[in-house]
């Protein structure tokens, strides 16, 4: 089951594509955030996506969000993903334990080994204001993440 809107979401401490420690908790109090979870990288489908995100970054920063993207890939993987596709947005890697933050978020699927594609917004008081999540295969509209930025404004 995934985290509902309304209620806290779990706290968690990551490292980026720069093996920079990032927690949901440092923006407590200072800045909303956007949690993209996605299956992995170099893939068709999330590469698509996370470009299309990179692409209209401006309406995050607009909206003063931080975009924080998770998969269960390693911080190197990241690292040589989000180069060469220009992100300069945190990957942040669910690597070990495996799949942890993606199954606190109720979005990680076992038989897989891999997140499926559930985005969250979080408020500055730790509280999910919108969530949605598409079927494996298929790609989130761009038009979810407006509607969901919309929510916490």
């Amino acid at each position: 089951m995934t985290v509902d809107v309304g209620t806290v979401a779990p706290d968690f401490e990551l490292q980026n594509q720069f093996g920079e420690s990032v927690s949901l908790s440092a923006f407590a109090g200072k800045k909303p955030v956007a949690l993209v979870f996605y299956p992995l990288a170099f893939t068709g489908t999330c590469t698509g996506e996370l470009c299309e995100l990179r692409d209209n970054i401006a309406m995050f920063a607009d909206a003063n969000v931080e975009l924080l993207a998770i998969s269960v890939n390693n911080k190197a993987t990241l690292r040589v993903f989000a180069e060469q596709e220009g992100y300069e947005f945190s990957l942040l890697g669910d690597f070990w334990p495996h799949g942890e933050v993606a199954r606190k978020y109720g979005v990680f699927i076992e038989e897989a080994g891999i997140a499926t594609r559930a985005t969250f917004l979080i408020d500055t008081d730790g509280v999910v204001r919108a969530a949605f999540q598409t079927a494996p295969g298929q790609a989130r509209d761009l038009a979810a993440y407006r509607e969901a930025l919309a929510a916490i404004a």
